[in-house]
């Protein structure tokens, strides 16, 4: 057997998955659980959750900043929005969306007003006016002169063979009776608008599959023939509302649809409720629909150096600067896809914008190359895929640069990452309940917690050591299996393992409780810092296993700057 001294000084790669146990290029863990990567490589206990107060229900969390540094966090639930700031609810609004629906919301804000998009509801804006939020439908501008809504006008598939007669109506010369020459009409066709006999006109009554009543502003001349050239508006009840939302150079965009999922709607500059595409002037409105082999179903858009385009099958860009009707400069950069089960905000670290592929267990960064010409999007998780699994919120803290992850299971996967030092490290968090939903506002990083005695509003917090005020919570670190001088050992014997630690009042190591200065225990004493050990530990033959975990369940504070191991082995 061979004498061996291994220090382990960084753990820059965080929890790594088993089979990148043999590489001998990774600064890893076999388990991170409530613990951080530091900045410098250590490892540090999590903080503690701040209880704020309770929700009315399971909430999906938002940050909502106003000017002059008035921060608030929403609260949607079945039906309300909670407007939460400083741990006081200030307001309760009524919503037309479930718990459910608010899963597939998406949101943009500008100033004091955020708009939030879904598939299947009309837009929906939320402003603050005084002291007072409010809540309403957002509305497309009108034009006094002749009544007409400036919305987006399109032809769908289904409506291409659709030929429309126009005949007098009994209620009046500005009413008429659409037929159509096949079925096609629905009663949820009701309200929405047609372009045709280059007037706009709002269909009031349902009468059967081929029949509808219309209305238009003014008197108008009846055709000699059967009508092929008309349009539908793109959004209304029975082709559903825009699914993504984003603000790109002083225009309100709006990405894909259910009846239209590849399309691009750009309102003019400066008027974020004109979508009339006019006569193609610099700043008049603009509709791209995507095209490609592969069916585009868009995920969200993202508004950053370019306007990006996330689709369900891969990430597109337009350059244009500035962006005009008659210069689009738009291309597929990749093709990674997003996910669709439901909206996770994409967030934006370090210059990049970070997204959740279509498999749901990668995150990426999609990022331009050093010469700025092409998008690439690097596998951010690459060594922690067992910690992706069905992802349903993210939000990222760029004040402790931490991308935090909430999962299915009521667990949380957290990134450190600091390219500029080398960290992007993944852990697990875990607390007594469910995480349910992230938001980050002010610096400060909140969370929906599921507890057995409800749901709350909590908020993570450096200076408290439980969940809660009530909860304590274990946390582990556990070493990769040894490898020594490029080999994989089969049979360990460990005389020692130290670990180097900085202000921490409480240790284990390898189920050993280190005994520390009775005087650390006082509540303002920094704590011990200096080596800690354990020795005579016996012999390993499943050299699978790791050869090291530190852990505890103390409210107190631990740093742990490295682990070294003394011992001997055999290959």
């Amino acid at each position: 057997m061979a004498d061996f001294i291994k220090t382990q000084n960084s753990f820059a790669n965080g929890a790594v998955a088993p089979e990148f146990y043999a590489r001998d290029n990774i600064n890893g863990l076999s388990r991170l659980e409530n613990m951080d990567v530091l900045a410098g490589g250590g490892l540090s206990r999590r903080c503690g959750l701040r209880d704020i107060i309770s929700l009315r229900g399971p909430a999906r969390l938002i940050p909502f900043s106003v000017s002059d540094g008035e921060e608030y966090i929403l609260a949607i639930t079945d039906f309300y929005i909670g407007i939460y700031q400083d741990g006081i609810r200030t307001q309760s609004l009524k919503t037309p969306w479930s718990y459910n629906d608010a899963m597939h919301l998406q949101y943009a804000q500008r100033f004091g007003t955020m708009i939030f998009v879904h598939p299947d509801y009309q837009p929906q804006t939320l402003y603050k006016s005084g002291d007072t939020f409010c809540f309403r439908e957002f509305e497309f501008s009108r034009n006094d002169a002749d009544m007409t809504v400036n919305m987006p006008f399109v032809k769908f598939d289904d409506a291409s063979d659709i030929k429309i007669t126009v005949s007098a109506h009994s209620s009046g010369n500005n009413y008429a009776t659409f037929t159509t020459n096949a079925d096609f009409w629905t009663p949820e066709n009701v309200g929405g608008r047609l372009h045709l006999l280059t007037r706009q006109w709002q269909i009031t009554e349902y009468i059967s599959p081929t029949q509808v009543v219309v209305h238009t502003n003014g008197t108008y001349t009846l055709p000699n023939a059967a009508v092929s050239d008309w349009r539908e508006c793109a959004f209304s009840t029975r082709r559903g509302w825009p699914r993504s939302i984003t603000f790109h150079q002083d225009r309100l965009v709006f990405g894909g649809s259910r009846s239209w999922p590849a399309g691009i709607w750009l309102s003019r500059v400066g008027q974020h409720n004109n979508f009339d595409t006019g006569t193609g002037l610099d700043d008049e409105a603009i509709f791209i629909s995507l095209l490609s082999a592969q069916r585009q179903q868009i995920c969200t858009v993202v508004s950053s150096d370019s306007l990006q385009i996330l689709t369900n099958v891969g990430e597109w860009a337009i350059s244009s600067k500035p962006l005009t009707p008659s210069v689009v400069d738009i291309k597929q950069h990749t093709s990674v896809g997003s996910y669709v089960a439901r909206y996770l905000p994409p967030q934006k670290i370090e210059g990049a914008t970070v997204f959740v592929s279509t498999s749901g267990h990668d995150i990426r960064e999609l990022a331009l190359d050093e010469l700025g010409e092409k998008y690439n999007a690097n596998d951010l998780c690459a060594f922690s895929k067992h910690l992706l699994n069905n992802p349903i919120d993210m939000a990222y803290n760029d004040s402790t640069r931490q991308l935090f992850v909430v999962l299915a299971d009521g667990t949380m996967s957290v990134l450190n990452q600091n390219a500029a030092l080398g960290i992007s490290a993944w852990g697990a968090y875990k607390t007594r309940g469910e995480f349910l939903s992230v938001a980050v506002c002010d610096g400060h990083t909140y969370v929906a917690t599921h507890r057995e005695d409800g749901v709350h509003l909590e908020r993570f917090d450096a200076d408290t050591m439980t969940d809660a005020g009530k909860y304590s919570f274990s946390f582990y670190a556990s070493g990769l299996p040894l490898r020594a001088s490029g080999h994989n050992a089969t049979r360990l014997r460990l005389r020692k393992i130290v670990a180097r630690v900085l202000n921490t009042k409480s240790i284990s190591i390898n189920n050993h409780q280190i005994t520390l200065p009775n005087e650390i225990y006082a509540p303002n004493h920094p704590g011990f810092s200096g080596d800690v050990s354990v020795g005579l530990l016996g012999t390993k033959n499943d050299c699978m296993t790791p050869t090291w975990t530190i852990h505890g369940n103390e409210d107190y504070p631990i740093t742990v700057l490295s682990v070294s191991l003394h011992g001997w082995y055999s290959v």
